[in-house]
């Protein structure tokens, strides 16, 4: 666990209970802070109070889907990471769906293993 890993807060967006409690779990076991929604805009409301290095988010959510929260999520910071994850991988990403462009797509089902190894991936690019 390294001093990067401890800083590093999260923001996960998935209303799905079970898989939101998973994936917490598995973040927090490989070391990151993460605060959790199971809707858009609560996790929109908490990414407007305090900066968030990963917005990590299912797309189908009530209320506010996984691509405006991280269409709104990169204007407030641009610097901000996106990752999607969700289990419909084809209809995820259209050109015309406003994602931000270096938005990765993780596709359900994975591994934990892997959701761990993407995000580190992720934050370490620059």
């Amino acid at each position: 666990m390294s001093a990067e890993t401890i800083n590093t807060r999260i923001l996960l967006a998935e209303d799905d209970n079970d898989m939101r409690r998973f994936l917490v779990k598995a973040l927090e076991n490989a070391g990151y802070n993460v605060a959790s929604f199971d809707n858009g805009l609560s996790a929109y409301n908490r990414l407007r109070e305090e900066p968030f290095e990963l917005l990590l988010t299912d797309i189908v959510m009530p209320e506010m889907d996984g691509i405006e929260l991280a269409r709104r999520a990169t204007e407030l910071d641009p610097d901000i990471k996106v990752m999607f994850i969700t289990g419909f991988a084809a209809v995820a990403l259209n050109p015309d769906s406003n994602a931000p462009k270096d938005a990765k797509v993780l596709s359900k089902p994975f591994h934990l293993r892997d959701l761990v190894n993407e995000v580190q991936k992720l934050l370490q690019a620059a």
